[in-house]
Parts: structure tokens; C-alpha cells; sequence
């Protein structure tokens, strides 16, 4: 059977990014640091950002390329399946869905931003490249993680309505879902709250 049109590979790639996308490699990162575990500091979010605040760049960098990486793979597989830009952006969205609400750690995730960047430098490197850059800007200047990544996933959509099309779709439900993520983050960012790095 034409791998291209078997809906059994779409399933398991799927089923496979959500297990992945489970893994939070932020937990284990701090374990072996002999960290505090991210989901006890400031936000309780178990992303790059918490590591940072518990022990500096290193640990954070290694957490950082390991959601990455989760989100990348899967699509990369779905890619290299020859399956169309439609199934590789349901794979990403199972793989960010995994690091929300993760099958090993009661449903209670993460942010999804690094599983989206891997994902989305798998599918369109060049709208996730800029956006990359729109939040290290961000970033730079104001020093808000929360700040810089709303900012760079709400640029997705333009981005990619630009220069890949194709993937619109797939950058305005990741924008949305991890929008929705970050409502904490918006309330205190209004109210003037929100703590940088």
C-alpha cells in the first residue's frame, strides 16, 4: 500500500508526536542538575524559561533543544513519509499538544514554544526562522519570555500567509492554542506584573 495514502501511518505518526510531545524534558533536565523541579518556580511552567531561573543557561539550553527536537522529529518523519503538508501539520499539532497536556504527568504541561519551533522548523523553516528572530528581538530588548513569545507566535500566521502558505492554517491554530496557554501570562503583562528572566 502507498505509504502517502495509508491513514494507518497518519495514526501512528499522530499518536506517536502526542507521546513524544508528552515527554517533559524539563523534569528530568532539573533531576539531573540536582535542580528544584520547574513546576515548583514562578510560573510553574516546565519550559526552558524555569530551568533558566533555577540554574542558569546550560541546563536551559539542553531543555530547550530537547522540546525542540520532539516537535521536530515527528514531522520530519511524517516528511520523509511522503505524507502531504495537511498530515505533517496534524503531526505538529499533536506533538505541541503532547507538551500541553502530556499523557505522562497528569495532562499538565507546558507552554508548547519550543515543541512549536521544532515543529515548525521541520515544516517551514523559514517562517519559524523569523519568527526566531522576532523573539530574540523581543527579548533582547524587554527581557520577557512571555512578552517575546506572544509577540513571535502572533506573527506566525502573517509570516506565513507571506511565504508558506501552504502552512497558514497550521501557525493560526498554533497560535491560538499557545495564546490560550499564556492567558496567565496576558493578565499580568495588562496589570504590569509579569516578571522577566
Amino acid at each position: 500500500m502507498d505509504v502517502t495514502s495509508n491513514p494507518i501511518v497518519t495514526v501512528l505518526l499522530c499518536f506517536g508526536a502526542y507521546l513524544a510531545g508528552s515527554v517533559l524534558f524539563a523534569v528530568p533536565v532539573c533531576r539531573a542538575w540536582q535542580l528544584p523541579d520547574p513546576r515548583a518556580l514562578g510560573s510553574g511552567n516546565p519550559g526552558a524559561t524555569n530551568v533558566y531561573r533555577a540554574g542558569g543557561w546550560k541546563p536551559a539550553l539542553i531543555t530547550l533543544a530537547l522540546d525542540a527536537f520532539k516537535g521536530w522529529l515527528p514531522v520530519w518523519l511524517a516528511h520523509l513519509a511522503g505524507l502531504s503538508i495537511l498530515v505533517q501539520a496534524m503531526v505538529a499539532l499533536c506533538a505541541v499538544t503532547g507538551h500541553m497536556i502530556p499523557l505522562f504527568y497528569r495532562f499538565k504541561g507546558g507552554k508548547g514554544v519550543a515543541t512549536a519551533l521544532g515543529a515548525g522548523l521541520a515544516l517551514a523553516p523559514v517562517t519559524t526562522l523569523i519568527m526566531a528572530g522576532i523573539w530574540l528581538v523581543i527579548m533582547w530588548r524587554w527581557r520577557i519570555s512571555a512578552l517575546a513569545s506572544l509577540i513571535a507566535i502572533a506573527s506566525g500566521p502573517v509570516i506565513s500567509a507571506l511565504l508558506e502558505p501552504d502552512t497558514l492554517p497550521l501557525f493560526g491554530l498554533l497560535t491560538l492554542l499557545i495564546v490560550v496557554r499564556h492567558r496567565n501570562n496576558l493578565i499580568r503583562l495588562a496589570q504590569g506584573r509579569e516578571t522577566g528572566l
